[in-house]
This record gives structure tokens, C-alpha cells and sequence, in this order.
């Protein structure tokens, strides 16, 4: 499908890719929106939560939300979208990932960029218990590589999957993570380093034949961290190993569902190869839509709903009325 021409144009402060993913990460509020929470069991005896939000009327229409690294179902990149979308006749459901919604999970492993299973175990609820006929889905930076990756990788994508617009993607795992590792990205990576400490720690006191405290007090880096627990808790050889696997871009030219990539070009944790204009060209049913605004999930619209959000329901042909 030829590239697809953005309309995104950002208010002139929020042009700076920093400032508008920083702005997105720290100032945005979404007000207003009722979630209750739904705990499920997943094949292996763990549990996710999933919170749900609804249309006022009934619909058989539902657009889940997956988030980012160490996000959750109240993010405002995923209230937004909820919001949005129930006032358009769909409900709406925001998944936490293993451990993400405040409790930790039963589990060693936990959640990473490439764990379809847990994406089908909840996709068979939706199915099997809520009984809709139309499935959208919008992904956040390593949700979207998770659902690009399952609607890629499999060849029995249920048919009630109707489209995906996949967000801030790093579609290719060890380019994007070359890319935090820069000096550039010292703010977030240590962030983000910070917060997967922390969550691990509490881990290996549940945990303590798997993991030590010297093994924790190791790491130094990102890289470290999928080194020492992401690899070794699921599967995988090594660091590289995993983001080898888990990488959505190899699994793109399999897709069959409509399908939105919107990688702003500012966006600093994205590396040269996470914007997949080959494949775009080569599968006509995978659009990429590159604004030259936006950073990491900044797609600010002032006094409204953010750009992305607006876009997916135009995308997934919703009603706007």
C-alpha cells in the first residue's frame, strides 16, 4: 500500500519531539471515564487484569487497548482512546500486562514485546465470554509490536480481528534499543531502568531460586535488564535472541487485516529500520502513516482527543457523527 500522506499538525510548542512525548507522559489528564475491572486466568494459571469501559447503548463492537513498557489500563494514551470510542458506540477494553495493574503476578515470567500467547488467551475471552463480532485493536509502542507480531505471525487470526492501528511502533526490537541506549535517550532509558528494577525486585523476593540480589544489583543498562531477566524468564537464549524473535517487522508482509503504522519521525526511541516503508509498499493492506511530529506517543491535539486517537476511529471506519 503506497505510504500514506499525515494530516497531523501539532500545536508550534509541541513540534520539539521531547516536549511533546514528555507533555504526553506527564501533564496529559483524561477525565470522566468509568473502567471496572476484570480479572482473567490465563492458560498457564497466572492472571491479567483487564479494565473495561462501555457505550451507553448496546453494540457488538469492541476496541481493545495494549501499553507500552511498565504502562497500565490507566495511562491517558489508553483512557483516551476508551473515552473516544465509547462516545462512538464501541466499548472498550485497556489490558495490564502480567503485573501492570498494581499487583504482582503469580508468575516468574511477567509480560514482554513479543508474548502473543497472553494476546490469544484474551482474545478467546473476548470471543468465548462477551460474544463480539467486531474486534479493533489499538497498540502502544511495545503492545503495538505485540499485535503486529500476533496478526503476522499466525495464520488462524480470528475473523471477528477487524483492524489494528499499532502507535510509536519499535518494530525492530534491537534497533530501537540501540536507540534508547543513546545518549540522547539517557533520560528515559534510566527511567524506564528504574521502574524494571524495582518491579524485579519485588519479583525475586517471591522468586529466590531464580534470581539473586547480586544478579539484580548487576544491572546496569537495559540491555542488562532482557540479559538477566526478559531472556531467561521466557525462553529466549539471550537479549539479542529475544529481540531477534519478538521484532514485529519480520512478520509484517504476513498481514491480512487492515492495519495502520503511525511512527512520527521525531521520535527518538524509533531507529531507521522501525519505519517499514518496504513492507507498506509490498502488502496492500498495511498502510504507515510517518507525521513529521509526534515524538514517542505525542500526538497532541489541544482541547481534544490526541491525533492517533481520532485517527484509528477513522481508520476503522466508526462512526464520527
Amino acid at each position: 500500500m503506497p505510504i500514506v500522506e499525515s494530516a497531523y499538525k501539532p500545536p508550534f510548542l509541541f513540534r520539539n519531539g521531547f516536549v511533546s512525548t514528555v507533555y504526553s507522559g506527564l501533564a496529559r489528564r483524561v477525565n470522566g471515564l468509568i473502567q471496572e475491572r476484570e480479572r482473567i486466568t490465563l492458560s498457564d494459571n497466572d492472571f491479567l487484569d483487564l479494565d473495561w469501559s462501555y457505550t451507553k447503548d448496546t453494540t457488538n463492537k469492541v476496541i481493545v487497548m495494549l501499553h507500552g513498557l511498565e504502562g497500565n489500563g490507566q495511562r491517558p494514551y489508553m483512557t483516551g482512546v476508551a473515552k473516544l470510542f465509547n462516545t462512538h458506540g464501541v466499548d472498550a477494553v485497556c489490558v495490564n500486562f502480567r503485573g501492570c495493574s498494581g499487583e504482582p503476578n503469580l508468575k516468574y515470567r511477567s509480560y514482554h514485546s513479543g508474548a502473543t500467547e497472553d494476546l490469544v488467551d484474551i482474545i478467546n475471552h473476548l470471543i468465548d465470554s462477551k460474544h463480539y463480532s467486531e474486534i479493533y485493536f489499538h497498540g502502544i509502542s511495545l503492545g503495538a509490536n505485540m499485535v503486529l507480531k500476533y496478526i503476522g505471525e499466525r495464520r488462524d487470526v480470528p475473523t471477528q480481528i477487524k483492524g489494528v492501528v499499532a502507535v510509536s511502533v519499535p518494530c525492530d526490537l534491537h534497533g530501537s534499543c540501540k536507540e534508547l541506549h543513546t545518549f540522547k535517550n539517557r533520560l528515559y532509558h534510566n527511567n524506564f531502568k528504574k521502574y524494571l528494577v524495582n518491579r524485579l525486585k519485588i519479583k525475586q523476593t517471591q522468586h529466590t531460586d531464580r534470581l539473586s540480589v547480586k544478579e539484580i544489583n548487576s544491572i546496569n543498562t537495559l540491555i542488562d535488564f532482557d540479559n538477566i531477566y526478559t531472556s531467561r524468564a521466557h525462553g529466549f537464549k539471550d537479549a539479542l535472541d529475544y529481540y531477534t524473535q519478538c521484532s514485529s517487522l519480520q512478520f509484517l508482509p504476513n498481514i491480512k487485516i487492515p492495519t495502520l503504522i503511525i511512527n512520527a519521525l521525531n521520535d527518538s526511541f524509533l531507529s531507521p529500520e522501525c519505519y517499514p516503508v518496504k513492507e507498506a509498499k509490498a502488502n496492500s493492506y498495511l498502510h504507515l502513516e510517518m507525521p513529521n511530529h509526534g515524538g514517542h506517543v505525542g500526538f497532541i491535539q489541544l482541547k481534544s482527543y490526541y491525533y492517533n486517537e481520532k485517527r484509528a476511529l477513522e481508520f476503522f471506519g466508526i462512526n464520527q457523527d
